[in-house]
């Protein structure tokens, strides 16, 4: 069973930056692809940065230019580092992995900015 644990989330101010890390139980190398996902509340979980196996990243618009995804594979952990954070960009950060016909995701870890 593939674990993911995601870390580094916090209160931080208006233009402020964070950096998430999601800790996988494997090799990340062994996962088809990688995401970050985020949920406000009262809305729907939204893609925010994906970073396939063998493909390009891509980003949500609200997030281009600000947020990055990478991984160190030697540590089995893709990071997200958010800068010029906004207060919208509150949320529940997550992690998820697919490998062949499985997802899997992480618990999640909050994100606060204040104005």
């Amino acid at each position: 069973q593939v674990q993911l644990v995601e870390s580094g989330g916090g209160l931080v101010q208006t233009g402020g930056s964070l950096r998430l890390s999601c800790a996988a139980s494997e090799s990340i190398f062994s996962f088809n692809a990688m995401y970050w996902y985020r949920q406000a509340p009262g809305k729907q979980r939204e893609l925010v940065a994906a970073m396939p196996g063998g493909g390009r990243t891509n980003y949500a618009d609200s997030v281009k230019g600000r947020f990055t995804i990478s991984r160190d594979g030697a540590k089995n952990t893709v990071y997200l580092q958010m800068n010029s954070l906004q207060p919208e960009d509150t949320a529940v950060y997550y992690c998820r992995a697919d490998k062949s016909i499985y997802v899997y995701w992480g618990q999640g870890t909050q994100v606060t900015v204040s104005s």
